[in-house]
């Protein structure tokens, strides 16, 4: 029987397998080596957002007024469930990591509740849905969980190594106080920037080298967080855009999402980085400084 590790190590798509070939196109160099690295990285990233891309290629096709009789809602968590099948059916997600983007399901939802509820009300899913649970649409659950799968993913295609990541114990405070923050800054005031500044000591070191090609890159894994962050909060004014949920602030007309999300999705990102690098075949590849 094949570990996890073994299968990390062994893509089972055609395009993974080619992707993960160290030397498709020989030895390269000046502007050919960048103009293939580039490409080659623009498509992994492509590929690992394979779950996401889905997801939200449904949130945009799907009509607001739902397919065959179904609220649209109700239509993205059929479509979110099948993918997630799909996903291990076809062995790019294994179940251990599939456990993984569950809990990211559950912290999700929980938080969607919580921000939606009518004592908070940060924003609002107006339309019916009969898979509607305390105000929330159970699919809200699985747009966290398609974060947590494009991590796995890039983890594999890109053969991530983390350098100087500080002990698991710290890092796993930091994400608590990243997640309650975001449920007590309603009460006891925001304390994102501090948490920010003990992430910011605790990151400062950290390194992730990746394979664009077949050479290994290196960049501080804190950037890594923040660009993640920018393009999770590119993707959430597309989503209010198209009506999928709304702030307060876009119930009359569209507004841009306010860009101090983007320091809250950075954050989230650490706190999803944080529960995937438990993994067991994950932290193979996590160097802890003893």
């Amino acid at each position: 029987m094949q570990t996890d590790t073994a299968r990390l190590a062994e893509p089972s798509f055609v395009l993974d397998r080619y992707l993960c070939d160290r030397h498709p196109w020989g030895e390269l160099n000046g502007i050919r080596r960048f103009v293939v690295e580039f490409l080659y990285f623009g498509i992994k990233e492509a590929r690992a957002c394979l779950f996401v891309g889905l997801f939200f290629l449904s949130v945009f096709t799907v009509p607001r007024t739902g397919l065959l009789g179904w609220p649209r809602y109700d239509v993205l968590l059929v479509i979110a469930i099948a993918i997630q099948i799909a996903m291990i059916a076809f062995r790019l997600e294994t179940l251990d990591e599939a456990k993984a983007i569950c809990l990211f399901h559950i912290v999700g939802f929980a938080l969607e509740v919580f921000k939606t509820s009518g004592s908070i009300q940060s924003w609002s899913y107006p339309d019916f849905a009969y898979t509607k649970l305390m105000g929330v649409p159970l699919f809200a659950g699985f747009m966290y969980a398609a974060i947590g799968s494009y991590v796995i993913q890039a983890w594999r295609l890109f053969d991530l190594r983390i350098t100087h990541h500080p002990s698991y114990w710290m890092a796993s405070l930091i994400a608590i106080a990243i997640y309650a923050n975001f449920f007590t800054h309603h009460y006891i005031g925001d304390y994102r920037w501090y948490i920010a500044a003990c992430a910011l000591g605790l990151y400062a070191r950290t390194t992730v080298t990746f394979r664009p090609y077949d050479r290994d890159r290196k960049m501080p894994l804190l950037l890594s967080f923040i660009l993640i962050g920018f393009f999770i909060w590119l993707a959430e004014n597309i989503s209010t855009f198209f009506g999928v949920w709304r702030y307060p602030n876009q119930i009359g007309a569209w507004s841009v999402v306010h860009i101090g999300k983007w320091s809250s999705w950075s954050l989230l990102v650490i706190m999803t980085f944080t529960i995937v690098a438990h993994l067991k075949h994950i932290k193979a590849r996590v160097h802890v400084p003893e």
